[in-house]
């Protein structure tokens, strides 16, 4: 395996299940390599693009490599699209696996693997990758639901750090019945709320349901001429996240058009604090994505022309 530098602190990604498995691996990496567990610290984009780095060493996952961590003693483990390339830094980089995954295949060399890890890392990366056509795409959807229904921090908290507490926990039953009873009820509503934002682009309203998987089946059915879909949340009281989809990897340039970053197909940004709701999204998207019309200056013979008869003298 290769040779990792101790971590002062494991630094992951807040918004999802991958964040929080590639996050709770390292910190056992770290406790099977250097005998001491390093405290987790799990941000959201914003506030990690906001975050010092004071740490004279760190293991970050899920997080795109970014010129500000090509530091010493510093790990990056990640899928993302990269910023550069690392000088000082370490970056272990695979965009075919989810950062979990990568975790994952270090921490089996080192004698972490269990059938249990096998399982729930397996779903993680099908949820994180969106990979439909695997057979365990609709379950592997509900455990990425319980981090974003409840929360990094609570199922932290309610699996005590303890990653195969997550199998087949009692909560999977309410996201079950949730995507066979919301689903097919906020597809149909979602699809007759659609609004244009350019062109190309096209905003999902959602009332009920998993919207990724909502925005999912709206591009795969072809009911919009939209290349690009987003949704929109409010992560806090004064910060609205944009969230894009796509089919043939449109999403991620728009992204970051947006400041923001993330997968081909599977990508977001945070908008600026000016935009306070939906509607200000909207009608700032639309400002934002829509070139200005610009009218030509006339040519020479259509000034002549239109002087021609007029009385100059």
């Amino acid at each position: 395996m290769i040779k990792l530098p101790q971590p002062q602190v494991i630094l992951t990604h807040e918004s999802d299940l991958d964040g929080l498995v590639s996050g709770l691996l390292l910190q056992r990496l770290a406790e099977k390599i250097h005998g001491a567990k390093p405290p987790l610290e799990a941000y959201h984009n914003h506030n990690w693009k906001q975050r010092g780095l004071p740490e004279k060493s760190a293991w970050v996952s899920d997080f795109n490599f970014e010129p500000r961590l090509d530091r010493p003693n510093w790990v990056i483990f990640d899928h993302h699209a990269k910023e550069g390339t690392p000088t000082k830094a370490q970056l272990v980089h695979d965009s075919s696996l989810s950062a979990g995954a990568i975790v994952y295949a270090l921490g089996a060399e080192v004698g972490l693997a269990t059938q249990a890890l096998d399982r729930l890392v397996h779903l993680s990366n099908v949820a994180d990758l969106f990979l439909d056509e695997d057979p365990d795409f609709a379950l592997a959807l509900d455990y990425a639901s319980l981090v974003k229904s409840y929360g990094f921090w609570t199922i932290h908290e309610l699996c005590a750090g303890d990653l195969e507490r997550l199998i087949d926990h009692p909560l999977l039953e309410v996201m079950l019945v949730k995507r066979r009873v919301e689903d097919p009820i906020g597809f149909e509503w979602s699809r007759k709320q659609i609004k244009e934002i350019s062109p190309t682009v096209g905003f999902v309203n959602t009332i009920v349901g998993n919207t990724n998987l909502i925005v999912h089946q709206l591009l795969e059915s072809q009911t919009t001429p939209y290349k690009v879909l987003l949704t929109l949340y409010r992560k806090s009281a004064s910060t609205m996240v944009v969230s894009l989809r796509s089919r043939e990897g449109e999403a991620l340039s728009l992204a970051e058009k947006l400041n923001g970053g993330g997968h081909p197909n599977a990508a977001g940004a945070t908008l600026p604090k000016s935009v306070q709701n939906a509607t200000d999204a909207v009608v700032y998207l639309q400002q934002l994505l829509n070139p200005k019309v610009t009218v030509p200056p006339p040519s020479i013979n259509s000034l002549e022309s239109a002087f021609s008869g007029l009385d100059l003298s």
